[in-house]
């Protein structure tokens, strides 16, 4: 599986834009683009909505965190938020979870309203933040029983469900263990086996692989999409992980600064940018002129200066862009280094609708700083 998963993009076909199938399907249920193995599972057309997001609206005094955010997310639907830390991700779950009062608008989670009927969604739902919050000092069996004990899980069922979903998620072996010896994707997956202990239908789970390496990584996407086909739930997913939304998320909503620019299938929206084929070509000391010379060239819908003499080019073309960059390149006596050929990904979706990178974004996003909330003000 983890070889399928680092494949190239190349052969990926558009999905529906209701999040429904795509063109064929693997033995396993999970469907199949080309030579890519995907992780999202299929969901049925007619599927009930699961969550309801009606314009809602988050103000901290005059700064608004989340604008007039509306989408629905289908039962059995991995849906993704993606977005720069910042950009009202979390603070979209916090309200969707009760955790915060929704300034304006209203959310419904499986049929609830999440202001009016606050416990009703509680129980209904399974939360994993951002942040690692079990107790160190606990071994894992005893960070499940409390937390089954405080949604009252009754006894027998307690013991049956730890023990299952301790196997589910691998910890078995563990299960004595204190929490503070284990790694840290060992750290995440007691804490998604956690948040299932009282058998939740849908699943919110923010920035879930944060801080972990690349094979911890690939382990917890598997784990979720194994677990999801298993118990039948819906999961709503924030993440700034391009290949992270592109290979869990049946469909994906960008947010920036509070807003929603795009929601669709990831097909669906890389299809939407101009231009199929990227193109990531260095050249070594390019003139000054160097991007405005690549705009020229035929079939170049967008190009991204990187820094260093790389270049990201979009184009409907892509062989005979390629050709013409190195021409280009021959002629004008600049050394070409490196050129790789790829389809449009996420990170090409988000410039699009942006204007920016995502990767520029975060590392603006530390200097962010929430301002004050009314009356709290010395």
């Amino acid at each position: 599986m983890q070889h399928d998963m680092n494949e190239d993009k190349n052969n990926s076909t558009v999905g529906k834009a209701n999040g429904g199938t795509t063109n064929s399907t693997a033995a396993n249920g999970f469907s199949v683009q080309g030579a890519e193995m995907s992780l999202r599972g299929e969901v049925a057309a007619n599927a009930p909505n699961a969550i309801e997001v009606d314009h809602i609206v988050k103000k901290y005094g005059d700064f608004t965190a989340v604008n007039d955010v509306s989408f629905v997310v289908k039962e059995g639907e991995i849906f993704g938020l993606l977005g720069p830390n910042g950009a009202g991700k979390s603070t979209l779950i916090r309200m969707m979870t009760t955790l915060i009062p929704i300034t304006s608008g209203a959310a419904r989670i499986a049929g609830h309203d999440v202001t009016k009927e606050a416990d009703s969604v509680r129980r209904t739902i399974g939360v994993i933040p951002q942040a690692l919050t079990s107790d160190l000092d606990l071994t894992v069996e005893e960070n499940m029983a409390i937390y089954a004990k405080l949604y009252d899980v009754p006894a027998k069922r307690r013991k049956e469900a730890i023990d299952e979903l301790l196997e589910t998620v691998d910890l078995t072996k563990w299960r004595g263990a204190q929490t503070k010896t284990l790694s840290g994707g060992m750290r995440r997956r007691l804490e998604i086996a956690r948040g299932l202990v009282h058998s939740p239908r849908i699943f919110f789970l923010d920035e879930p692989t944060t801080g972990l390496d690349p094979v911890s990584r690939v382990a917890v996407w598997e784990m979720l999409t194994n677990i999801k086909s298993k118990r039948k739930l819906t999961i709503l997913i924030t993440t700034h992980y391009m290949d992270e939304a592109d290979r869990l998320c049946n469909r994906i909503a960008i947010v920036d600064h509070g807003n929603l620019v795009a929601l669709d299938t990831p097909e669906a929206l890389k299809a939407a940018v101009p231009g199929s084929t990227v193109i990531e070509i260095q050249f070594d000391n390019p003139p000054e002129d160097w991007e405005e010379r690549l705009r020229g060239l035929p079939g170049v819908t967008s190009v991204q200066n990187e820094s260093a003499g790389m270049f990201r080019v979009l184009t409907a073309n892509g062989s005979g862009t390629t050709t013409d960059l190195v021409e280009m390149a021959v002629v004008c006596s600049v050394t070409l280094k490196t050129l790789t050929v790829q389809n449009t990904t996420l990170d090409d979706v988000f410039v699009h609708y942006t204007g920016r990178q995502l990767r520029d974004e975060l590392v603006k996003a530390h200097a962010f700083v929430m301002p004050p909330r009314p009356g709290m003000q010395p």
